[in-house]
């Protein structure tokens, strides 16, 4: 390879497409629309992750609402080159062979970033390490430390293999890519200094138990030889565990949280670290529904290459936003039905709620009084709900048990659908289709929120708690909508505002008041232009990459 990369962009999870089943949810798609609007940009960086034969996992919700998993094989060939790199890393007490596949990513002006893929389901290794890559983010602990390591360890050793003596920034996308930083250590030669020079760090979890950690013991028995004897780390001084994300931190020149109030929290998590932040964007022309991409095609047709154009919406008959938003409501509705029973219906007020089945997110707090919520939303209100839970989180299961069981218990007045098996194309055809879009979080577990980016780019109104990207985003009342007291989350007073807002200003306005449903809907994507990609990716290069 000739060309020298000035930025290696780092992450266990990456989303391109549907069609590329390497990602599980905002992790993963949030990296790949880092990577979206970086080749629109033209930063010249290229990407590090893994391939995951089986990928994440295809979801199947029974009538009962129980959700059950599938593994389909992915063929890697039709899409990814696989390259005559092939090498080997000493993990177990033995050589583990890593076969390197490439996918050239095309930016809106031809810029490509390749994105490198490392995969151990190499004929010359050992059964169990052909597993090793076989499936995201499942297996036990010790089967994390080596994904881990296949990826910090094994990206860089690629990264030396194809010749790369000139990348300048490191971008560790979460703690799952922090053992590179041990491999630039002995690369040179024990020289702090120079690796935190080189090194960026990305948090995205305010939740505690979401940073991995490792009992020190393990990781030295699966890495014996990979890891230093002398690293002094708070958690491996303390408790002898090794924590990913202190391990990013420590040997980084910078760091940030995905949105202002994150950067605090991650802040307080991690005192003796420097972090700020930078809101997480979404790459605009992928999120964009089909219909408003011709209507901004025709009015405002530099919106491609130049987002902030959108600024200018208000220039766009409000009947031609309607028409663009309704088309894609039916379009969604069209699937919907084709899915499952209930008949939702093109005039109904449609919600959505589609994210991780994490129950921090509290997809449940619509339901906290079924009674009141009929009484408020019947004949008015139909929602849409999607999402995944891990495998083995138990209580993320139970809660799409819980949905579909009041989506039974609410038939005949308000209609509730779960969507099987989201991804990024079922998660684009939720966003862009329904009329509101819903978050409940419990403050300050939001890291950032991007499927209501998404939304507002759609021209569909938020209405959320204020947490993550919405604390910033929000302008009540004009863009859509704040829920709850920001400074004294609690079910009980979440629920009841969130009825209230429902009662007296969502549903009169939807049904009474088109025209300043439409300036609402405008509104909406002006406020989506502060929170594309391409602001976030200008905002990295300004701030940590500094090379263009």
């Amino acid at each position: 390879m000739n060309q020298q990369f000035d930025i290696a962009y780092f992450s266990a999870e990456i989303g391109i497409s549907s069609s590329l089943p390497t990602y599980s949810g905002g992790l993963g798609v949030l990296a790949g629309d880092h990577i979206k609007a970086s080749g629109d940009i033209g930063l010249n960086m290229v990407a590090i992750t893994l391939l995951y034969r089986e990928g994440y996992f295809k979801q199947r919700i029974d009538e009962d609402g129980i959700q059950t998993e599938t593994y389909p094989r992915f063929d890697p060939h039709p899409l990814l080159k696989k390259l005559d790199v092939k090498f080997t890393l000493r993990l177990r007490e033995r050589d583990v062979w890593i076969q390197a596949y490439q996918f050239d990513y095309v930016g809106h002006g031809g810029h490509i970033i390749p994105i490198y893929f490392l995969d151990t389901d190499v004929e010359e290794n050992f059964e169990d390490d052909r597993l090793i890559t076989l499936r995201l983010y499942s297996g036990d602990k010790d089967h994390r430390i080596l994904q881990e390591a296949i990826l910090g360890f094994g990206g860089t050793k690629l990264l030396d293999e194809l010749g790369q003596k000139e990348i300048k920034t490191y971008h560790m996308n979460e703690g799952h890519c922090s053992f590179l930083v041990l491999n630039l250590l002995e690369k040179f030669n024990g020289d702090t200094e120079k690796v935190k020079s080189l090194c960026h760090f990305t948090t995205h979890t305010p939740v505690a138990a979401g940073h991995d950690h490792f009992a020190e013991s393990r990781v030295k028995k699966l890495l014996h030889g990979l890891i230093p004897e002398n690293l002094d780390l708070p958690s491996l001084v303390q408790n002898s565990r090794l924590h990913m994300t202190e391990l990013g931190l420590y040997f980084s020149r910078s760091a940030n949280g995905v949105s202002e109030l994150h950067g605090q929290v991650a802040q307080t998590q991690f005192p003796w670290a420097n972090i700020g932040y930078i809101t997480n964007g979404v790459h605009h022309s992928y999120w964009m529904g089909s219909p408003f991409k011709r209507v901004f095609d025709t009015y405002l047709p530099e919106w491609r290459a130049n987002p902030t154009v959108l600024m200018n919406v208000d220039d766009i008959p409000d009947d031609i936003i309607w028409n663009a938003h309704m088309e894609r409501k039916r379009f969604l509705l069209g699937y919907a039905n084709s899915q499952v029973t209930k008949a939702l219906d093109g005039d109904t007020l449609t919600i959505g709620f589609a994210r991780r089945a994490a129950t921090y997110k509290r997809a449940q707090l619509l339901f906290y009084d079924i009674d009141r919520l009929a009484s408020i939303g019947e004949g008015k209100l139909q929602i849409i709900y999607s999402g995944k839970a891990h495998p083995n989180d138990k209580e993320g299961k139970e809660l799409i048990r819980q949905i579909v069981d009041k989506s039974k218990t609410m038939f005949g007045t308000v209609k509730i659908v779960f969507l099987e098996n989201y991804n990024m194309w079922l998660g684009r055809m939720i966003t862009s289709g329904v009329d509101v879009w819903l978050n409940t979080p419990l403050r300050p577990n939001e890291a950032s929120g991007t499927s209501g980016m998404k939304a507002t780019l759609n021209g569909v109104p938020n209405l959320s708690v204020l947490d993550g990207w919405w604390a910033e985003g929000c302008d009540d009342g004009n863009n859509g909508w704040a829920v709850g007291d920001p400074e004294h989350p609690h079910d009980d007073n979440d629920a009841n505002h969130l009825y209230s807002v429902l009662e007296n200003q969502v549903i009169p306005t939807f049904y009474n008041h088109k025209s300043d449903w439409v300036s609402m809907m405008k509104a909406s994507i002006k406020t989506g232009v502060n929170f594309t990609a391409h602001r976030m990716i200008e905002e990295y290069n300004h701030k940590y990459y500094k090379v263009k």
